[in-house]
């Protein structure tokens, strides 16, 4: 593709500071990179992505809602986090963090975890508790 072809579809990155970088043929022939403020094909994906991610989001908000889960689980969930991540930024054993998932070991969590969980959630230890 020409560097004049490159898309310019805002979507996602609509007033933001996030731009893709594409590398497109220049006037002499040679690859460059271009900003691009996205593509409409791209931006499509996302869409399903983004909507798969909510649809799981919902289940486990219900979960939490029933006494199933913690909210731990809706907040990685909603961060696209997966335990073994999640425990390798807390600095925590695996298994640790899996029983954290269940209501009654989350309710038991000192504030020293709760407020390393929220800072690596980037949420306050009252939001990390509830669910939205």
């Amino acid at each position: 593709m020409k560097v004049k072809e490159v898309p310019q579809d805002l979507k996602f990155f609509k007033d933001s500071v996030v731009r893709d970088v594409a590398y497109a043929v220049d006037d002499e022939g040679n690859y460059t990179p271009v900003i691009s403020e996205g593509w409409e094909v791209k931006h499509d994906a996302l869409d399903i992505t983004w909507h798969n991610i909510n649809e799981k989001c919902e289940a486990i908000r219900l979960k939490v809602l029933a006494g199933e889960l913690s909210p731990l689980a809706y907040h990685l969930e909603k961060n696209i986090m997966n335990i073994s991540l999640f425990a390798k930024y807390t600095g925590q054993n695996t298994r640790k963090v899996k029983k954290h998932l269940h209501p009654e070991h989350f309710k038991a969590l000192n504030d020293k975890i709760l407020n390393k969980y929220a800072e690596i959630l980037r949420i306050s230890v009252e939001e990390l508790k509830t669910v939205s």
